[in-house]
Formats: C-alpha cells, structure tokens, sequence
C-alpha cells in the first residue's frame, strides 16, 4: 500500500517503504553486491526502486520487487567491477599490496566472509531465505527459478558453510 501511495505523489508513504525495508536491503546488498560498498549499493537500489516506481503494478509483494532491484543493482556492479579487473589485467595495472610478512598471517574467518565465499546462487538463495526472512517460495520468485532450486541452493549453502567453519577451525587450531 505505501508503493501505491507513493506512485499517487505521498512522499512520506516512500520514507516510510524505505524506512521500513532499509536493513533487508542493505543485509542483500552487503551478501551479494560487494561487502566494502554495500551502502552505495543500498543507495542504488533505492534510486532505481524510486525511478521505476511508476512501474510498480502491485501484482506481489513490495518487498519482492524491490528485492529483484537490489539483485539486479548488486549484479550490474559485479559486472562492472570484472570488466575493470580485466581491463586493467589487459593493460598490466594490476597492482598488489602486500599486507604483511608470513609470519603474522594469521588466517580468520567470520560468518560473513564464508557467506561471501559462498557461489553466486547459493549466497542468493541464502540471503534472501536466511537473513533477509523470506519464504522459500518467495526467494523463488525475486531470482526467477523453481523454489526446488531454491530449496537445494540453501541445502548447498548450509553445506558449504558448515564445511567451511570446520575446515577454519582446524586452521586456527595450534600447532601442537
């Protein structure tokens, strides 16, 4: 109802849609757009969502069409930042930074970076059925797939990071 309102000229309905989905929306951006720019991505989102609110029909939920927005804005910047890699691989301006002697690497894992290693589909899946709260036949519909796929994407991703966190904790395990 907020979408409608705001599409009829209620500025305060949008502040109050944008209130209302700001967290689910930075939680997806931050999870499947790139981690150190996940705000701008949110920020994106939002300006996309509000030049094609005309478009809104109402024929699901709001949450649902802006979650497929915040999809499509953290792809398009996937997208974009391989482009420059590989334009810059091409032109030899790869540059490394060192960050450290071997000695003091220590490896250290968070829950967030064995989200972020997790493939593409299955952080999708993921994020939209465990952090962000939707039903499975909800994450469905914002990716465009049958929600078997989305039921066996999440399956894989709770795999991958349990595998992952035992895989960490032998690593961070002393020597001895």
């Amino acid at each position: 109802m907020l979408l409608l309102d705001a599409q009829r000229g209620d500025r305060d309905a949008l502040e109050r849609f944008v209130s209302a989905t700001h967290a689910d929306v930075l939680a997806l951006c931050r999870y499947l757009g790139d981690a150190d720019n996940y705000e701008d991505l949110a920020q994106q989102t939002c300006e996309r969502a509000v030049s094609s609110l005309h478009r809104f029909r109402a024929t699901g939920p709001a949450r649902h069409w802006l979650f497929t927005i915040a999809r499509r804005t953290c792809a398009d910047a996937t997208r974009s930042r391989i482009r420059r890699r590989r334009l810059a691989e091409r032109v030899g301006a790869v540059a490394f930074v060192e960050r450290g002697s071997q000695a003091d690497v220590t490896p250290t894992y968070e829950l967030d970076d064995l989200i972020l290693g997790l493939h593409p589909d299955r952080r999708a899946a993921f994020v939209l059925t465990q952090i962000t709260g939707l039903r499975y036949d909800e994450a469905a519909e914002v990716l465009g797939v049958p929600i078997g796929t989305i039921r066996s994407r999440v399956a894989r991703a709770r795999d991958d990071l349990i595998s992952a966190g035992e895989l960490t904790q032998r690593l961070q395990r002393p020597a001895g």
